[in-house]
Order: structure tokens, then sequence, then C-alpha cells
């Protein structure tokens, strides 16, 4: 199937996907309507690579060093830290939507599972921002990187995407967000913990959606070397998992304990 590069139907789902990861607004990025009801009666692939950005969100090659949890007893260290998650989520929103857009010739289960995961991820965004101004802090009073759209394009199947995106980012913010919700909470911020502690809960859905439909994809059940053989070079599992690792959080998501003890153990050579 070739890949259009045309705007969907006005009034689709395939639409709102379009108009969503090519906003140029905070407001569009933060606040989106609803979708609509209606999907495209024959979905077609199409292609979008870059996104849309915010004049806020100044990018840059290279960011600084994510501030070590020793550092976040100052609150523009967590406002710099939770501008980071915020980033993150928002270009997995607009790279699952992508992938919505990209890969149409799916199965119609696994595009309304990447809506949804998406407008979750979204709704992760609003509550990051609450919480930086809480801090004193605003969206764009740090900069950027799109390092996941730098990487994530790179994964052109679906099996690739859910397993670099689902298995692997979302896998490790499992971890992430558990570890630096104890760190929040040694700071005396405890809001800030409690949303560590939320978001990570909630994303165990979406590694279970991502381990599931790996599993499908590839008609084989979840292990170490079918997830790596599935990882765009140069991506490996070193950059995929958080010390230590979340077991509980990721046996819910689908890993059972042959599969953590060999990520666990997974060194490069």
């Amino acid at each position: 199937m070739v890949a259009e590069t045309t705007a969907p139907e006005e009034g689709t789902v395939e639409r709102w996907a379009w108009d969503y990861v090519l906003a140029d607004t905070l407001e569009q990025k933060l606040a989106p309507p609803p979708p609509p009801e209606r999907w495209e009666d024959a979905p077609i692939t199409r292609r979008l690579d870059t996104p849309g950005r915010p004049p806020e969100l100044r990018a840059i090659e290279r960011r600084a060093k994510t501030p070590k949890p020793s550092a976040l007893v100052r609150p523009e260290k967590r406002a710099e830290l939770l501008h980071v998650f915020f980033h993150h989520e928002l270009q997995a929103a607009e790279l699952l939507l992508r992938a919505m857009l990209r890969f149409a010739d799916t199965d119609a289960a696994f595009r309304r599972g990447l809506l949804r995961v998406a407008r979750d991820e979204i709704r992760h965004l609003a509550l990051y921002a609450a919480h930086l101004e809480r801090l004193g802090h605003r969206v764009g009073d740090f900069p950027v990187r799109d390092w996941f759209w730098e990487r994530v394009p790179s994964a052109d199947d679906p099996a690739s995407f859910v397993a670099l995106l689902g298995v692997g980012f979302e896998g490790a913010n499992l971890d992430h967000t558990r570890r630096f919700a104890a760190a929040f909470r040694d700071a005396g911020d405890h809001e800030g913990a409690a949303l560590q502690d939320r978001v990570g809960d909630e994303e165990i859905a979406h590694v279970r959606f991502a381990t599931t439909w790996l599993a499908r994809f590839t008609d084989a059940p979840l292990s170490l070397e079918g997830w790596r053989a599935r990882l765009p070079a140069p991506i490996t599992p070193l950059v995929l998992r958080g010390k230590p690792l979340d077991r509980e959080r990721r046996a819910r998501a689908g890993m059972d304990d042959a599969f953590l003890d060999a990520l666990e153990a997974w060194e490069p050579t």
C-alpha cells in the first residue's frame, strides 16, 4: 500500500489524528476536541514525517542530562524533569496517531487501541502541565528534543512499532515513574509523587496493549530475542529499561518471569 501525504476527509477520526499531529499551538496539543465517531470507510495509508510544533517548544539537538533524583529537592529541577516527561507524552501521542494513519491496513481493533492509548497520553500532558504551574513554571520554560521522533518512525511495520514504543519506551516508563515517584516523595512533593504513580499505573494498560499485539503480529509469545529482533537499529534494551525493573507492573503488562529475567540480565556485547 502506497503511503499518501494528503489530508484525510473532514469529520473522520483519521482527519482528527492528522490535525493533532500537525497542530502548532499548545492549546491544540493540550486540549484537542474529542475525535468524531466516524472512521473512513476505506482507510488508506498516510505518512507524516514531522509533527507540528508550538513556538513555545524550543527544539534543540542535544538535551541536557535528566536531573538525578538527588537534585529533585529543588523545585526548578523537578519542573525541568516534568517538562521532559511532558514532552515524552506529547511525542508518544503524536507517534501513536501517526501509526494509526501509517498502518491503516491493520485490524480495526488495533487502530482503535492506538487511538485510545494516544488519548490517555494527551490527558497526561494536561496533568504534567498543571503540576508545572504549581512549581512556578510553564510548558516552554525548558528546551525539548524530539528524540522519539528521531527514532520511532524507523519502525516501519506494526510489530516493530509496538515493540519499540509500547514494549520498549512505555515499558521503561513503568520503571522510571516508580523511581521518580519515590524521589519526588523524598523531596516533599507529594502531589508530584502521586502524579508519577498515576501515570505509571495507567501506562500498564498501554504496555499490555503492546505486548498483546506484538504476540499477535509475530505469532509467538513475548521473548527477549523475539522482541530484540523487532527493534530498529541502533536501539537496544539498554535504553528501554529502568533500574530497578518494576517487575510487578511489568508482569501486569504481560511480561513473564523469563522475559524479565532476560531483560534484567541483558548486556551489550
